[in-house]
């Protein structure tokens, strides 16, 4: 017989939080690359920006699909093997974009790219589902989502660095994000012990469930709290995805910035969204700690995030200058900050089916609010303007709180006269 494996230190729970942070970091790069050579790809592949809208389109359906591929999956095969081996395959999806000739071949490319991507956030919840307890979930998860905005800070600075007039040359920054991923899997491996995950409960930190506590998928997913997180999911996908999106191509084209303007401001914004999804999990932990139940320190530090993203009222009529700018950095602030409370929301759902419900949360959202940016595309070589759109999408989020407040019926234990609002 082997012998035991000896306990993990208290703080390697958190160091696997920060391997997820870098795979976050890592999706969104290859993500992201699309994004900042927009202008170049439109002009080079001669894509009016209705095409151009459905490479997102195509984005988006296929993580549709591959959430639900992969969040069942999380459920049933080792995470040690199963995070690792859809890091690569998008990796090398990312890698291939830059050896496209043609429109045809890039959206197979995106394509591909979006389903495999998808299996990253079932992998990645479930871990922190695993290893830490309901009060620093919350905490966790805005580590894991600040790689997006690390994704997005560091990814314009590459290109801005590697890109030069010559015609092509977005590719080259396509082929080193890509090979990035690889560096990862080895520091997964190195970190994970085949038994590290898997002997763990799926409750509250590592305590055991019973069969007796099995919970029905079906109950789950009928339940109003998964009709509640849906529409929550909704309101705060479509604006984070949309300014991801259009916004780069916004400060060239609707307000006059050059290139190499908007992506260098474009890195300063992605700072604002990574603060603001630290300072949320920071500030949810702290009123977590002076009384507040895990849920109503969530529920408030939505509403503050929330109030931030509607700012883009302002920016829909504001000229280029700083107060433009300025206010995009605090509509980036909440519209990130809003994440990790959504998902330690979908993680009170079900301790037993976090991968599948995840999953078909992202499914679903991503299915009905991907056309969003192909008929967006429609509207700006329509009309030329992206402010009605942005004067609309940061409000989306308010939308959410009101699902939150109204219809998400308190968690067993929670001390009297400590609402969410």
């Amino acid at each position: 017989m082997s012998a035991a494996l000896p306990a993990r230190a208290g703080a390697w729970k958190w160091w696997v939080c920060g391997l997820l942070l870098l795979a976050t970091t890592i999706n969104y790069m290859d993500r992201q690359t699309l994004a900042n050579a927009a202008v170049r790809i439109i002009n080079e592949f001669k894509l009016s920006k209705e095409r151009y809208g459905d490479l997102e389109l195509a984005f988006g359906w296929a993580f549709a699909a591959g959430s639900v591929l992969f969040g069942f999956l999380a459920d049933r095969v080792s995470l040690r093997w199963l995070y690792p081996s859809v890091l690569f395959a998008w990796s090398v999806m990312g890698f291939l974009s830059a050896w496209t000739t043609d429109f045809s071949q890039l959206l197979l490319c995106r394509t591909l790219l979006g389903l495999f991507e998808a299996g990253h956030w079932p992998c990645a919840l479930k871990t922190t589902q695993l290893l830490l307890s309901a009060r620093d979930r919350t905490m966790g998860n805005s580590v894991l989502q600040s790689g997006a905005s690390l994704g997005a800070i560091i990814t314009p600075l590459v290109m801005r660095a590697m890109m030069t007039e010559a015609p092509g040359s977005w590719r080259l920054p396509f082929q080193v994000v890509g090979a990035v991923g690889m560096l990862w899997i080895v520091m997964w491996f190195a970190a994970i012990r085949p038994r590290d995950l898997g002997g763990m409960s799926l409750s509250n930190g590592g305590q055991s469930t019973t069969s007796s506590s099995r919970e029905s998928l079906w109950g789950v997913l009928l339940s109003r709290h998964f009709a509640v997180a849906l529409v929550i999911i909704f309101c705060i996908h479509t604006t984070w995805q949309f300014l991801r999106v259009w916004l780069p191509m916004f400060l060239q084209k609707g307000r006059g910035y050059s290139e190499s303007e908007s992506l260098f401001f474009n890195s300063f914004y992605f700072v604002a969204t990574d603060i603001g999804c630290i300072a949320a999990g920071a500030m949810s932990l702290w009123l977590a700690r002076r009384g507040l139940t895990p849920h109503a320190a969530k529920g408030r530090v939505y509403l503050i995030c929330s109030l931030l993203t509607a700012l883009t009222v302002f920016v829909a009529v504001l000229p280029k200058g700083w107060p433009l700018l300025g206010i995009l950095l605090l509509v980036g602030a909440g519209a990130l900050g809003v994440y990790p409370c959504y998902y330690s929301l979908v993680q009170e759902i079900s301790a037993q089916h976090i991968g599948k419900i995840s999953g078909l949360l992202a499914t679903l959202v991503w299915a009905i609010s991907s056309p969003v940016h192909k008929y967006f595309g429609r509207h700006l070589d329509q009309t030329q303007s992206f402010d009605l759109g942005l004067a609309l999408v940061g409000l989306t989020p308010l939308v959410g709180y009101c699902a939150l407040r109204f219809f998400w019926s308190q968690p067993e234990g929670s001390l009297p006269g400590k609402s969410i609002n």
